[in-house]
């Protein structure tokens, strides 16, 4: 099989090829995807880096220890684990494997089947594979520990990305009123899917120009705690789905104090990955939210597509399709 391979930390075009390898078989509670698609996220950007340095201690601190990224797919069942129960061959399935294992920059791959569901039939492989990671980061940001309200003022950070994307959609759902902060090549873009208001980071900072928000969902965390406090409202709520490790940890020490002394409160989400997921199929199904799709890009191009998704310039979700 193919597969998009990197045995040292580095640019993905100085260290991501195109090789030839052996199909994988199958452990007891795996079952073998042929994958149709595949997605890029922060973890395949900081996988193939290196960098920031901390994730070396998850991915091999001198060289990967995996050396096929990819978390996301969606395929068909091949074969089977001897011990599998919930999937048979033929299945079309998706999910976010990333509790499991990684690897799906590749023709096949090798999944426990806890991690897979099956795919709704009206949705293609290419919308299923932008799906799990994304719009759940956004539905277990927004409804689950944000607790989003009817008609409330949501602010959402790094929103031309895949969470923004399904994050608007699913605050839309709760008739709110959605602003998004993102670079300016992206506004027209986002105004046209439904944005109230969009901001240029590169402009103004939102931290900073007095507008208050009973909910901040941020994918980028990139300032202090106490920045975000002022652009909430009384009883506002603070969630963020991302950002750098020193960034969070920050947050981390502050969230007990900001709790303390104000009336707001700081959240950092520990993904669930794929709780919630056959929920967003049904609101895919019946046609309340939809997939934004950067590409999608060939194998042969990955180095190229995770070149564009940590440069920022991708809107939506950018998707590879075998």
């Amino acid at each position: 099989m193919k597969a998009l391979v990197f045995k040292k930390y580095g640019a993905p075009s100085e260290v991501l090829r195109l090789e030839e390898r052996p199909r994988p078989v199958p452990a007891a509670h795996e079952v073998l995807v042929k994958v149709h698609a595949t997605a890029v996220n922060d973890y395949d950007w900081s996988m193939v880096r290196g960098q920031p340095y901390l994730y070396r201690l998850l991915f091999g601190l001198r060289k990967p220890s995996r050396q096929v990224p990819g978390m996301e797919v969606s395929g068909t069942v091949e074969a089977l684990g001897k011990n599998v129960s919930a999937l048979e061959v033929g299945d079309a399935v998706y999910g976010d494997i990333s509790e499991y294992s990684f690897g799906t920059f590749a023709e096949y791959a090798c999944v426990h089947e806890k991690a897979l569901a099956r795919k709704p039939a009206g949705m293609s492989f290419e919308e299923a594979a932008a799906i799990p990671h994304a719009s759940l980061l956004a539905y277990q940001g927004l409804a689950g520990m944000g607790g989003i309200q009817q008609g409330q003022q949501v602010l959402i950070n790094g929103a031309g990305g895949g969470v923004g994307a399904f994050g608007l959609q699913l605050a839309k759902l709760y008739d709110a009123e959605v602003t998004g902060v993102d670079a300016g090549e992206k506004l027209e873009r986002m105004k046209s899917a439904g944005f109230d208001h969009v901001i240029d980071y590169k402009k103004e900072d939102f931290t900073r120009n007095g507008r208050r928000y009973d909910l901040i969902l941020d994918a980028k965390t990139a300032r202090p705690p106490l920045a975000y406090t002022r652009s909430l409202k009384p009883g506002g709520k603070y969630v963020t789905v991302g950002g750098t490790p020193a960034r969070l940890l920050q947050l981390l020490a502050w969230k007990p104090w900001i709790a303390a002394f104000t009336s707001k409160s700081v959240h950092i989400l520990a993904l669930k990955p794929n709780q919630g997921l056959e929920h967003i199929g049904e609101l895919f199904e019946a046609g309340r939210i939809r997939a934004v799709i950067d590409g999608p890009y060939a194998l042969s191009q990955g180095a190229e597509a995770l070149r564009r998704f940590g440069e920022g310039k991708h809107y939506g979700k950018v998707v590879i399709a075998l």
